[in-house]
């Protein structure tokens, strides 16, 4: 594998990534090639082909460097992240029956939902795969704080998945929870495994301490909730080319987001009963007219403007960590691009 030069100087996160971006996308081929059956293997293959935005296996990538690690070291890992992304996608568009899936028709949508989830074990089975070759390869000590670091991270976000979904399906009131409950969801299922998560197991291919751990921790954490909030604002006013998913899927579903609980704490009694009615029907249940009430009462009671304003006191937390850990961290030409992933994280349209 040819390596990238420590000398390359990146701008920005974004930069960084595609520059990584055919190497992280090659290896995942290599453990998921397209073989008999090949119907059943192109499946799997399409949420690979589509190729996600590559931002976790990036976070990856770029803390192996900060922490002294190469392309080599650290490639299994980061392409094992953006994997375990495209399965996991698979899973969610399967159980949320989302249309759209990076600008083109979910999965479900083509294929049926049955051909669909058995497909995405396929790269689970394959993540796993990935993960058990770098553990044989760097041995129990750093192979084996990957792969544990890697099975923390996806359990947490599957403990998030099954909260969330025992809202959408069965709990379905608003007046029932308050702001700790989002947060608990977007820690494990964004957080976690979005942004400290991929900068941990990143670090721990390289020279990280525990120390470095826990201060990478403190600003993905802060930076992750900015993510999330942002992704519930996108999914509002966000252009959906650029988003590639379609608008309003979060009231479709039934979702809890700051921009729906702050709506519904300053409703009034009669419009708290018509969002408990909309709220407790299915997705497919749901009608344009009833999206439209939600829409209005968002707008009416500013849910978006609050959901912003604890964006940016998130964002700004999470740049004050990385500022104050400048000096504990390593200081080399990838420090500078973890300010700008951090601000990637929640500044941006898609």
């Amino acid at each position: 594998m040819d390596e990238i030069s420590a000398d390359i100087k990146f701008n920005t996160f974004k930069e960084f990534v595609e520059a990584h971006r055919s190497h992280i996308y090659k290896k995942i081929c290599d453990y998921v090639p397209v073989k008999e059956p090949v119907a059943h293997y192109k499946i799997m293959r399409d949420y690979i082909d589509r190729q996600g935005k590559y931002r976790r296996p990036g976070l990856v990538l770029l803390t192996a460097y900060l922490y002294g690690a190469t392309l080599k070291d650290a490639i299994i890992p980061a392409a094992a992240q953006q994997l375990s992304e495209d399965w996991i996608l698979m899973q969610d568009d399967v159980e949320d029956d989302s249309e759209l899936r990076r600008g083109k028709p979910a999965a479900q949508k083509l294929y049926g939902w049955v051909h669909s989830f058995n497909a995405s074990n396929t790269g689970q089975m394959a993540m796993w795969k990935m993960l058990d070759d770098y553990t044989r390869e760097k041995g129990p000590v750093r192979g084996g704080a990957v792969y544990d670091k890697f099975y923390d991270m996806l359990s947490y976000t599957v403990e998030g998945q099954y909260i969330e979904n025992e809202f959408i399906y069965n709990t379905k009131d608003l007046s029932k929870i308050e702001e700790p409950f989002y947060l608990r969801i977007a820690d494990s299922k964004t957080c976690f495994y979005t942004v400290y998560g991929p900068m941990q197991i990143g670090a721990l291919t390289g020279n990280a301490s525990e120390t470095d751990l826990k201060i990478l921790k403190e600003i993905g954490y802060n930076a992750g909730i900015a993510f999330q909030i942002t992704d519930d604002i996108l999914d509002m006013i966000g252009d959906e080319k650029e988003f590639g998913k379609k608008n309003y899927g979060d009231l479709y579903e039934g979702k809890v987001t700051l921009i729906m609980l702050h709506t519904y704490k300053n409703a009034t009694p009669e419009e708290k009963a018509k969002i408990d009615k909309i709220y407790k029907k299915k997705r497919t249940e749901k009608n344009e007219d009833e999206i439209n009430y939600l829409r209005e009462l968002i707008e009416k009671y500013e849910g978006i403007k609050y959901a912003e304003s604890v964006r940016e006191k998130y964002g700004v937390k999470a740049k004050e960590a990385v500022e104050r850990y400048i000096g504990i961290m390593p200081e080399n030409n990838y420090t500078k691009i973890v300010r700008s992933a951090v601000e990637e994280m929640f500044i941006r349209k898609k």
